[in-house]
Parts: structure tokens; C-alpha cells; sequence
């Protein structure tokens, strides 16, 4: 399944990119766009992991520079049958955690040091889990793939508007219906990218809990830790934090951000706790 949305989106981007082009470069534009959008589709498979763990300045690290956390993710990884993903820290105190890569096998889990000092060890594990749970659904291509391509809609959109602005006054009449074209463009993009983010992040979210909870064993430890985090990011939301990359933490690390709570990518916390009490009362 998870296969099958990446090549969707994939796909999406390619038609989007070259909508784009059309409107803003006609023939010509057409025909760039499309050569952008091989390029990106090729970098977002093959790259857009490194990306994301750049742009938050992750630090792989060594067992010996982090032995607790190393000790866990062996544990959970071998619980969960799955290789040993590279480690890294986020240098910056807001809680949080993610995942990347492209497969299980060339996965990486990223924790910030804000997170390990404020969690337990059974807190942490929960949180590890659930970061194993989206490597073991492969929901960590999609999820990157989201990100890079909710960043380039968004971006080249933010660049249209500048064009629009200083090339108004070039435009002839006959151009007009384009000009309308667009405008619908620069409204609807950003507005598209969010949908694609909340389309593919709410639902796997619950199912990695749940998942997580199960390899954990802690159902109860990852609620507590949930509670930790969501009180974390409201206090001090990680200010490199982007909207094209929220999806893709254990909580939203923009929530401290009150317009961007309108378009969480995440389903409420009280939901997901009631989920894993729920699963911890019925014995799961």
C-alpha cells in the first residue's frame, strides 16, 4: 500500500510541476518543468531523507557517544525484526523524535537531546517503538517524499507570486485567462500541499502507537511520553521546525504555532492517549 502511494505522489508531483510550468512558462515552461520534475522525483527517492535530517542539523552518532539510546533502538529493532537503522541526535532542546529513509534497510531514527533528558527509559522505548512501527509499514519514504515534495509545492509557489509581481506589468490582455490560471495556482498549491501532508499522516499515526505499544510492550509508557512531548512543544516548539517536515515527528513541533493548529498533521494527543489506555486495559 505504501508502495503504491509513494508512486502516486510521485506521479502528483510530476503533474503539479508541470501544471505549474504550463501556466507560468507556456511551451517552454512546460518542457523545464518536466526535466524538474525527473530531477526531483530521482531526489526525493534517493535523497530526500539526507535532506530532511540536514535540515534539522542531525548528528549520526556511535554507540560509544550514546550508549542508552543505542542500547534501546538495538532492542526494539530486534523485538521488531528489523535491521539496525542509523542513529542520530537533533542538537536542540524541544522533545521530539522522527524517522527517515527510504526502506527498512536504510533507515535512521533522529531523537533530539531535548528528548532524552526529558523522557524515562521506559518513556523513551515507547517512543522508539512507535519510530520503528512507521520503518516497519514503510512509512518512512512516503513521509519523506510528503515533505520534500509539500516544500517544493510550496516554495515554487512563493516564487510564482514573486514573478507574478514584477513581471505584471509585461503581461498583454490576451494573457489574462492565464493570469487567472495562475492566481488559482498560487492560492491552491500551498493549500494542495497541506492536504497531501493531512491526507497520509493522521491515520499512520495511530497505527504506529499501536504499533509501537505492541513492540514496546509499554502501552501505558508511550501515553505518559505523549504527555511529556505535547506539554514540551508547547512550551518550546522547536523553532527550526517547518510545515512541510510536521508530519514527520512523533508530535507536531509546530503546536506552540496557534494558526498552525488549525492545519495539524497529527490527530489530537488525548485521542492517541485514550487509544493506548484502551489498548493497555483490554491487555492488547
Amino acid at each position: 500500500m505504501n508502495t503504491m502511494k509513494t508512486v502516486f505522489l510521485m506521479t502528483l508531483m510530476m503533474v503539479v510541476l508541470l501544471l505549474i510550468g504550463d501556466a507560468f512558462g507556456g511551451e517552454q515552461g512546460l518542457v523545464m518543468a518536466f526535466l524538474f520534475s525527473l530531477a526531483m522525483n530521482f531526489g526525493m527517492y534517493w535523497f530526500s531523507d539526507k535532506m530532511v535530517l540536514m535540515m534539522y542539523k542531525a548528528q549520526e552518532v556511535t554507540e560509544a557517544e550514546s550508549p542508552k539510546l543505542f542500547r534501546i533502538i538495538r532492542k526494539l529493532s530486534t523485538e521488531a525484526q528489523l535491521p539496525m537503522p542509523k542513529v542520530y541526535i537533533i542538537p536542540d532542546e524541544t522533545p521530539n523524535a522522527f524517522a527517515t529513509g527510504r526502506n527498512p534497510a536504510h533507515a535512521a531514527v533522529a531523537a533530539t537531546e531535548g528528548i532524552l533528558r526529558l523522557l524515562s527509559d521506559d518513556e523513551l522505548e515507547g517512543v522508539i517503538a512507535h519510530e520503528l512501527t512507521h520503518v516497519k509499514h514503510r512509512d518512512i519514504l512516503t513521509g519523506t517524499i510528503v515533505a520534500t515534495m509539500a516544500g517544493t509545492i510550496t516554495f515554487l509557489a512563493r516564487m510564482a507570486g514573486w514573478a507574478m509581481m514584477f513581471g505584471g506589468g509585461r503581461r498583454s490582455d490576451r494573457d489574462s485567462g492565464n493570469g487567472f490560471a495562475q492566481l488559482a495556482l498560487l492560492i491552491l498549491a500551498p493549500l494542495a500541499a497541506v492536504l497531501i501532508q493531512l491526507a497520509v499522516s493522521r491515520s499512520r499515526e495511530f497505527a504506529a502507537d499501536e504499533g509501537g505499544a505492541k513492540i514496546s510492550h509499554k502501552p501505558l509508557e508511550l501515553a505518559s511520553a505523549l504527555r511529556k512531548l505535547e506539554r514540551g512543544n508547547e512550551t518550546l516548539p522547536l523553532q527550526s521546525a517547518q510545515p512541510a517536515t510536521s508530519h514527520l515527528f512523533i508530535v507536531n513541533p509546530l503546536r506552540g504555532r496557534s494558526f498552525m493548529k488549525l492545519f495539524s498533521t497529527h490527530p489530537p494527543i488525548e485521542e492517541r492517549i485514550e487509544r493506548l489506555e484502551h489498548m493497555a486495559t483490554e491487555g492488547m
